[in-house]
């Protein structure tokens, strides 16, 4: 058992990815499906959330977690203004990101990072992850309903809508 514990680990090495999903459950379960199947095809994974709508680790056993406050205010949090609330996580959101993802690329015990997945709506993630020269993938977890809508955007503009 040892040794196939030590040849997982072995297959694993360099192929370190870090997620970031929105903390919507919408965003969080796609992502934490991704996140599975990157880890069945033997990459380690790594997960960075925010304390607003925070996951359970205990629930993800072969993910490392890494917590990040937002800084949110309860009567930001509780907004039902869903748009408004994305872009203050996307202000919010942007120093304590770096400043984590700065901590997991200088921890020398830990293996380099590959790729950085996040979310779409995260748009701040590209600056970070070029300021730091890191590979970055966006998931889109947004269904086929909702291509359809942002594809028709701008038929309905030229409309009048």
């Amino acid at each position: 058992m040892e040794n196939q514990i030590d040849t997982q680990m072995e297959q694993r090495k360099g192929r370190r990815l870090v997620l970031f999903p929105v903390p919507f459950q919408g965003h969080i379960n796609p992502m934490l499906l991704l996140a599975t199947i990157l880890h069945s095809k033997g990459f380690s994974i790594t997960i960075i959330h925010t304390n607003f709508n925070s996951l359970n680790p205990s629930h993800y056993p072969n993910f490392t977690f890494h917590s990040i406050p937002e800084g949110l205010l309860e009567s930001e949090a509780s907004s039902s203004d869903i748009v408004a609330l994305i872009k203050l996580l996307n202000i919010k959101c942007t120093d304590p990101f770096r400043d984590c993802m700065d901590k997991l690329l200088s921890d020398a015990s830990e293996e380099p990072i590959s790729c950085l997945i996040s979310d779409a709506l995260f748009y701040f993630t590209q600056a970070v992850a070029e300021n730091l020269k890191l590979p970055r993938v966006v998931l889109r977890t947004g269904g086929l309903s909702s291509f359809v809508v942002f594809a028709a955007f701008p038929l309905l503009r030229e409309r009048g809508y």
